[in-house]
């Protein structure tokens, strides 16, 4: 398999499989790893930094002039300018890890210029690795990867991720759960990310969505869906998900019907706000129309209120008056005695005209007993 590979892609399988042994090890002895809190309810074990280490060395052993981008240890490691970046998140559903719910994963992906270009996402507790290079497609293990043909999201099943950060907004996830839960046939949260977009790329779920991820959450399951034919976008559509902190995908029909019902609730944050985890969330277009809403409905219930700017004063209206149809006059004796208006019909025939009146139409008229002037 791994000669026909890309060769920075067999350097992220290799550093995948590599961290996976770390973790499978760590696994066998959950209670005397050593944890720390990164923040309310986000973890972090020895077990995600001795991975983190190992995926590092192996990848600038490599590429040395290559830049990092990692979960626990940022941009402290690598080249800090190079054009290509490592963006690795050592054991995603760390908290799964530490309960012994095996229910997490590596992710490896590799951006040139911004874009991703190769991307592994290794299962170690079912030796399950996937993995994708732009424009070669995307593969589980030795099987090729395409997503499910479902196109009606009341027969899709949906994965989605809780949130769980001091900042992320419970209510507003309350009421997107709730809008996606009644149009489908069902929703799922394992608690990885990475594994999610994994299973919607090999056609398990149908669609995906989540808000608060970082890169290293999204990078890699972005590559394989893409090249597995699904689609991966934030919620309104648009391309730029991975610093978004908020992400949908699934294969193009489910996706767009995704993105019609998300569109409201996107919280598109803005330059150096995307890497902080405590961020309040931008307003989304309906928290700005209900705003409006309550705006100008407190205008109008308080008269102390100024009008708008735009707005010209209200006229005072005077009262209408109700004139009194007048009757027509009585009809006078001359009109009376007007003959009646000629019908346009047909004329009837004239007679001989009288002397002194006129003629036939045309004819000159005559005098009595004279001749035609």
């Amino acid at each position: 398999m791994s000669q026909s590979l890309h060769p920075m892609l067999n350097i992220a399988i290799k550093a995948a499989r590599a961290a996976g042994a770390i973790i499978n090890r760590g696994s066998l002895d959950l209670d005397i790893l050593k944890v720390t809190h990164k923040g309310p309810n986000d973890f972090v074990s020895e077990v995600d930094q001795a991975a983190e280490a190992a995926i590092i060395e192996t990848v600038l052993t490599a590429y040395p002039g290559h830049g990092i981008l990692a979960e626990e240890s940022g941009r402290a490691h690598g080249a800090k300018n190079s054009e290509f970046v490592w963006i690795i998140d050592p054991l995603d559903g760390t908290t799964n890890f530490l309960h012994g719910l095996p229910i997490y994963a590596v992710s490896i992906a590799l951006a040139h210029r911004g874009v991703i270009q190769q991307a592994v996402v290794y299962d170690p507790t079912r030796n399950d690795l996937f993995y994708a290079s732009k424009g070669r497609g995307a593969f589980l293990n030795d099987r090729r990867l395409r997503v499910s043909k479902r196109t009606r999201l009341a027969d899709a099943l949906v994965g989605t991720g809780f949130p769980f950060r001091r900042g992320d907004s419970f209510q507003r996830y309350v009421k997107m759960f709730e809008t996606v839960m009644q149009s489908c046939a069902g929703v799922r949260r394992p608690g990885a990310a990475a594994l999610d977009l994994c299973y919607v790329a090999a056609g398990w779920y149908d669609g995906f969505f989540e808000t608060g991820l970082n890169p290293w959450d999204m990078a890699a399951g972005s590559l394989i869906i893409a090249e597995a034919g699904g689609l991966v976008g934030n919620f309104t559509g648009e391309a730029d998900f991975l610093y978004q902190r908020e992400l949908v995908a699934g294969s193009p029909k489910i996706y767009g019907q995704l993105v019609q019902l998300l569109a409201p609730y996107t919280r598109v944050i803005k330059g150096g706000d995307a890497a902080a985890d405590g961020d309040a969330p931008a307003p989304a277009p309906a928290d700005v129309v209900a705003d409006a809403l309550a705006t100008s409905l407190a205008t109008l219930n308080d008269p102390a209120a100024p009008a708008p700017a735009e707005e010209a004063p209200a006229r005072e209206r005077k009262p209408v008056r109700i004139r009194k149809i007048e009757a027509p006059a009585e009809p006078s004796e001359a009109t009376l005695q007007r003959p009646p208006a000629r019908s346009m019909g047909p004329r009837p025939p004239r007679g001989p005209a009288p002397a002194g009146g006129p003629g036939p139409q045309g004819a000159p008229r005559r005098k009595p007993g004279g001749s035609a002037r």
